[in-house]
């Protein structure tokens, strides 16, 4: 139980401090690299795979795939792009901070649930896939509309 709690505070505050760093981002003009990087630096956590422990079975690599997936919805809904002064700016949302602590807390109860059930290590491994389903999804929307704005810029033209 220790363990769990223990994991559950750190990814708490692991998440605290990524959304404190969105949110400085926002400042500085968006590019493709900034937001196709942040998958890619989070996929070195599948090495945690490698270890018997962490290993989960294919049906629940779909579900936490599928549910993040899912929770990446709302981070898309919220995730808009203006330009200014000729650059690109991810537009800061309202909702967006509410969202993802809102999305942390679901996670949080949801793992204490599964954690009473399934083992801490496949508990993380699911966590992982569930995040980084997450981080996929809403990157890749996020990729698209933004080389839609740049061509838009470009083009002069509405690339839809």
């Amino acid at each position: 139980m220790f363990w769990l709690i223990a994991s559950t505070v750190a990814a708490a505050f692991m998440a605290t401090a990524m959304i404190f760093v969105r949110l400085r981002a926002a400042r500085k003009p968006a590019s493709v690299k900034k937001i196709i990087l942040p998958p890619f630096f989070m996929s070195t956590g599948a090495f945690m795979f490698v270890f018997p422990i962490f290993r989960v079975e294919w049906t629940q690599v779909l579900e936490a795939v599928s549910i993040g997936a899912l929770f990446s919805i709302f981070l898309i809904r919220t995730s808009k792009f203006e330009v200014r002064d000729g650059d690109i700016y991810l537009k800061p949302s309202k909702s967006f901070i509410m969202i993802l602590f809102g999305l942390l807390a679901v996670r949080i109860i949801f793992k204490l649930i599964v954690g009473q059930h399934v083992s801490l290590g496949e508990t993380s491994g699911m966590f992982f896939l569930l995040a980084f389903g997450m981080i996929i999804t809403w990157r890749l929307a996020m990729l698209k509309q933004y080389l839609n704005l740049e061509k838009k810029m470009h083009t002069g033209k509405d690339p839809a």
